[in-house]
């Protein structure tokens, strides 16, 4: 009887996983300049630029120069001074021997699930987390048991005795909770009681206020490992560079097994580089960087919350999960809408638990900040008008012209449409599909910038759609029409 299938079954019924920074993907989905979106959907560091920044003395052109004399030569597969400068980096006693260097995060997660995991090992994850953990565990057999994460703390001792393995992202993504190093230790002496490895993620714990690393309990226990990253903390998603944190044996069989050569030449030197800026983890830029982040998480939290529908959590970290269960408009419609703005969230559907219901958005800078608010606002204005057209049916669409001359009608947001009164300067006219339609072709009242805010201030506020509309017309609109 011929094979069914070469591939494992265990991965046959596996999707990848879903992530922000889609740039590419989304400016052919929306047909977008790649260069006017502004990606909140990417949690990195919004604060300067590493190798703009004045106290760090890094040049990326020089060492990106510097990189390329070696391209004909294999990197030296041992990475002994990545090793060395992430051990300086991290501080405390952990030095080379208890690095494990790898090629982004993922790759580090993957190597852990393939060292660790047998075929129906039991896995702990928390809901909602990081789904990269999931993914890689099953690839390998594992089953997973999910846990709330208000049950972190509380699982029992039988089932954490039958685990081979518990996840925590510390900081967690998506919701920015931050577990203090106290805690952690607690549950890792249960962990180790348990021989459960407790698997840490502090792909965000530089960027975290008021957060302490647990790197330096691998030291002499071999039931912990923590992952670290310079993706978010330096804003280098490109260059794949990361690396693990385990007690020593641990960390020289991981390195024994790893992919041979994991880290390129251009990746080792620009993470050798970053890594042993003065002050390491606590250097000026990221002291600063989270200073900045602070300060924006809170504004941006703060001025979230006044949106209707919308319940921001509060954020250890520079990203902001919102809740928009009450908002009229699902995270899905919500996503595909800010898009057409140029403006990228996170789509927090794929995330265990959390279904249509919420959105996470990136910490920015001030300017991007704002921006993000007023297309959240631009929206609910548009979605006030349940008919919104995309610009490629302009030929076919029966409520086409709506607009003056040189409008895109990417949307029809008026309110009131169709408002049947001329002194705007609209009428009916013949659509393209036969038949009358309300015309807006001459009525610019929705395009004049201080009659549109007005508007949408009273559109937010609370009450019902008709007595809200009403209201807007009767206070703005008429006021309008009747001083011409």
């Amino acid at each position: 009887m011929p094979k069914q299938n070469i591939l494992k079954k265990d991965i046959l019924n596996l999707s990848s996983c879903i992530h922000g920074g889609q740039i590419l993907k989304n400016a052919k989905k929306y047909n977008l300049p790649k260069s006017k979106i502004i990606d909140f959907s990417a949690n990195l560091n919004p604060y300067v630029d590493p190798f703009k920044f004045y106290k760090n003395n890094l040049n990326l052109q020089e060492i990106i120069q510097e990189s390329i004399k070696n391209i004909n030569q294999y990197p030296d597969n041992d990475y002994i001074e990545f090793r060395k400068a992430a051990a300086k980096y991290v501080g405390g006693n952990v030095t080379k021997d208890n690095i494990i260097p790898g090629n982004g995060s993922c790759e580090v997660i993957r190597l852990v699930a393939e060292s660790v995991i047998e075929k129906d090992d039991i896995v702990l994850i928390p809901k909602p987390t990081f789904a990269e953990y999931e993914t890689q565990v099953k690839l390998f057999g594992a089953n997973v048991i999910h846990i709330s994460w208000d049950d972190v703390f509380n699982i029992s001792y039988e089932l954490l005795k039958k685990a081979k393995i518990l996840f925590i992202c510390n900081p967690n993504n998506p919701t920015g909770k931050l577990i203090s190093h106290i805690d952690i230790e607690k549950l890792l002496k249960s962990c180790t009681d348990n021989e459960t490895l407790l698997f840490i993620d502090e792909a965000f714990i530089e960027l975290a206020y008021n957060s302490t690393s647990v790197a330096d309990l691998v030291i002499d226990n071999k039931y912990l490992f923590v992952l670290r990253s310079l993706t978010k903390s330096f804003s280098i998603p490109g260059i794949r560079i990361g690396f693990g944190i385990a007690e020593s044996q641990v960390a020289q069989s991981l390195n024994n097994v790893r992919l041979s050569w994991n880290v390129n030449s251009i990746a080792e030197l620009m993470g050798i580089k970053l890594l042993n800026i003065e002050g390491g983890a606590n250097s000026q830029y990221l002291i600063e960087s989270r200073e900045y982040i602070k300060k924006e998480c809170e504004y941006l939290r703060i001025n979230l919350s006044k949106i209707p529908g919308f319940k921001p959590y509060e954020s250890s970290v520079n990203y902001i999960l919102i809740d928009i269960s009450d908002n009229p408009i699902n995270s899905q419609e919500l996503t595909h809408r800010l898009a057409y703005h140029n403006i990228l969230v996170r789509d927090c559907n794929s995330f265990k638990s959390l279904e249509n219901n919420y959105i996470r958005v990136a910490v920015k800078t001030r300017k991007e900040n704002e921006r993000l608010i007023n297309s959240i606002n631009q929206v609910h204005l548009e979605y006030a008008d349940p008919i919104h057209i995309d610009a490629s049916y302009k030929n076919t669409c029966e409520y086409y012209p709506c607009h003056f001359e040189g409008q895109d009608c990417t949307f029809c947001f008026c309110p009131f449409y169709p408002c049947e009164d001329e002194r705007t300067g609209g009428k009916y006219i013949k659509g393209t599909k036969c038949g009358l339609v309300w015309s807006c072709m001459k009525c610019h009242l929705m395009h004049d910038t201080i009659i549109s805010h007005k508007v949408l201030d009273i559109l937010i506020e609370d009450g019902t759609t008709k007595s809200k509309l009403k209201k807007a017309w009767d206070t703005i609109i008429e006021v309008h029409l009747s001083a011409k």
